[in-house]
């Protein structure tokens, strides 16, 4: 546009130069014709043009104080000078708008990379509340709200945002009844817009009515295919939204379906694993149940078959009754051994004691001296004691194996539905998780339950493993509390 501005105003000059002083020109287009199509728009631009013709003619062409030019080149003049500040005005005003829009969609891009941050780093209610403020704010309204379909034909508030002190609902249901953006969105499964809620009936426009609203604008919010919600910007005055506010705002709700479908694939592997972690632990019980009530049972009743059969050994066959007294320590040994991977499989003590006393037997059978603080006065969800029990036996045993330590101490509570475990040691550190360590496994049960595990471990420092397992309080009537 300078380039353009620079060739107008010397083609004037270049004309006017004879017959008015250029010092007079260059006045009237810096400081009246440029700054006010700048600042108010082509058509206010157009207006200073048109008046400044008249100024100029009357006070810099001669005869001055005329209007009535006395040579033909003047009035020649006067019309490039005339036509030169229409075109003046009509570029300024098209660098406004151009600069306006630039701003407008460098706001909108900083915005959108705000958003996309959060889709990546946060819940998905985080990114609902910055995804409503957003339009808000962009679209210039005075007031927004997002909204989750519901399956009983309403919808919920789950964001909000307002420029002052009025506030929509959230967090409750509404019903569909009536004029609303979330009702017209549903219809038509597309942005919608609804001018006035003067005289409309609803829940939702009796509540517009009451802040004030004069007229909203909305989009769908569509996951997986499916329409999941709704955005909706709504505004006090009587001026339109912009014919962009439609694009602008799916441009986020784009953003806001990344976040919901993110949010429930990690939801639905959550709960994949968390069905798989079961199943191995049924699978475990049974085993073990199948060994003590069948095998293990079975050898001890052999084994006491054995010792009755060499107690009617006669004196005179020795090496008869030592080959049955060698085959009963086998079988002895055979059944210590039984046990042992029975209790590997999964604990006895834990199914009919719980979590509390099967901790305090790992801690007997470490080779690491362990000082126990156990803040645990009920059962627990069999999934959780399963899952930090094998938390305590290998951080124990990796500690005997690979730590050096002096000793463990191990605390446990459960309080306020989580379960917090914290194992450390003296030992010489450098635990590396990674490394084909069994805490890889460990990890991996705790996150199917929706739980977290921190390990320190630095060179010199020891080791430190933190674990925290959510779990639903039981309701007093023994049911449990919905999440």
């Amino acid at each position: 546009m300078s380039l353009a501005l620079v060739a107008a105003v010397s083609g004037v000059v270049a004309l006017l130069e004879p017959h008015a002083p250029v010092a007079g020109l260059l006045i009237l287009y810096l400081f009246a014709v440029v700054p006010v199509a700048i600042f108010w728009g082509a058509g206010y631009g157009v207006g200073v043009s048109l008046i400044s013709f008249l100024v100029f003619d009357f006070f810099f062409v001669v005869p001055r104080y005329s209007f009535t030019p006395d040579h033909s080149e003047d009035w020649i003049a006067l019309g490039v000078f005339l036509v030169t500040a229409l075109v003046v005005s009509q570029l300024a005003g098209r660098w406004r708008q151009e600069t306006r829009e630039s701003s407008r969609l460098a706001q909108e891009q900083t915005a959108l990379r705000r958003v996309a941050t959060l889709v990546a780093r946060t819940s998905p209610s985080e990114v609902f509340d910055a995804v409503t403020r957003e339009v808000g704010l962009l679209s210039g309204a005075d007031l927004a709200r997002m909204e989750r379909y519901e399956t009983d034909g309403t919808v919920t508030g789950v964001a909000g945002w307002s420029k002052d002190v009025d506030e929509l609902a959230v967090g409750t249901r509404i019903p569909l009844e009536g004029v609303s953006i979330a009702a017209l969105v549903l219809e038509s499964n597309g942005p919608v817009r609804v001018d006035s809620f003067a005289n409309a009936f609803g829940e939702i426009a009796q509540e517009a009515r009451h802040v004030g609203i004069r007229s909203s604008v909305g989009c769908p919010i569509v996951v997986g295919g499916r329409l999941w919600g709704v955005i909706a910007a709504s505004s006090k005055s009587d001026a339109p939204f912009p014919p962009h506010t439609e694009s602008q705002m799916a441009e986020f709700t784009e953003l806001v379906s990344t976040a919901i479908a993110n949010a429930e694939s990690r939801a639905e592997l959550r709960a994949s694993r968390a069905r798989i972690v079961a199943a191995a632990d049924e699978t475990r019980r049974r085993l073990e149940r199948d060994l003590h009530d069948g095998t293990q049972q079975r050898l001890v009743s052999l084994g006491l078959e054995l010792r009755a059969t060499e107690a009617r050994v006669p004196p005179e066959l020795p090496e008869l009754s030592a080959q049955l007294a060698k085959t009963t320590q086998g079988l002895a040994g055979a059944l210590e051994d039984l046990q042992e991977l029975s209790r590997g499989i999964h604990p006895a003590i834990l199914s009919r004691g719980g979590l509390g006393p099967a901790v305090k037997t790992l801690s007997r059978r470490s080779a690491v001296p362990v000082v126990l603080n156990l803040r645990l006065d009920r059962r627990l969800p069999d999934s959780v004691e399963v899952g930090a029990y094998y938390v305590v036996s290998e951080a124990l045993a990796n500690t005997a194996k690979h730590a050096q330590a002096s000793v463990v101490h191990v605390e446990l509570e459960a309080d306020a539905g989580t379960v917090k475990l914290s194992i450390r040691d003296d030992g010489i550190g450098g635990a590396n998780p990674g490394r084909g360590s069994g805490l890889v496994g460990v990890r991996d049960r705790i996150e199917a339950l929706g739980g977290t595990i921190d390990i320190a471990s630095s060179s010199g420092k020891g080791t430190t493993l933190v674990v925290w397992i959510p779990f639903r309080e039981p309701r007093p009537d023994g049911e449990e509390e919905r999440d």
